[in-house]
């Protein structure tokens, strides 16, 4: 039997919706803008965040880990968002996880770490516009004013009934990331193009 898996081409949780995506952008004209950012790298990081494997991890990464709660650090092509005391999710390009995981590994040293690539478990949308804060308000409990949840705020949350890690961008112009499984993203799209009819 050949081996397919290098030959066969990515497909993205969310390829079928793209057009609906960009038409419901359209139709905003410019209020919201929706598409999906595939095959972002997702790295989950596990260590102490007072011990040296820290401080040394965030140097390798350019940066330092976010220690307060519900926050994200950017630094060139690399995000950091905080999901727990000793938990974060390191996102950066496509094709770039190998490179992450090595790069935080070698930095750790011996120190006790859990690095694993959870790319394939999340895809990305990206909503953003003007009224992107009123269209994620209609299915989130959370407080979105930006002086509560402004640029670099992260929270793990529901929207529309899905579990998600919200990330306000770091320009407020640049709008949200909702991180979703891709066993959801489908109905998440569905839920946030039958929400921006609103906006036409």
């Amino acid at each position: 039997m050949a081996d397919t898996a290098l030959t066969a081409r990515q497909r993205s949780p969310l390829a079928d919706a793209a057009h609906r995506l960009a038409a419901a952008t359209r139709a905003s004209r410019g209020a919201i803008r929706l598409a999906e950012l595939p095959f972002l790298a997702q790295v989950n990081v596990r260590l102490d965040a007072k011990g040296p494997a820290a401080d040394a991890v965030g140097l390798a990464l350019g940066l330092q880990l976010p220690l307060e709660p519900n926050t994200v650090v950017h630094a060139g092509d690399v995000t950091v968002v905080w999901l727990g005391p000793d938990e974060w999710l390191v996102v950066g390009l496509r094709g770039t996880e190998r490179d992450l995981e090595s790069r935080i590994r070698a930095a750790a040293g011996d120190e006790p770490v859990s690095v694993t690539d959870v790319s394939a478990q999340r895809t990305t949308l990206l909503v953003g516009g003007p009224r992107a804060r009123d269209l994620l308000a209609h299915g989130s409990s959370l407080d979105l004013h930006p002086r509560a949840f402004g640029p670099g705020r992260c929270a793990q949350t529901t929207l529309a009934r899905t579990q998600v890690v919200l990330v306000a961008r770091d320009e407020s112009r640049a709008g949200f990331w909702v991180l979703v499984r891709s066993s959801f993203a489908g109905y998440l799209a569905d839920w946030l193009l039958d929400a921006a009819v609103e906006y036409r």
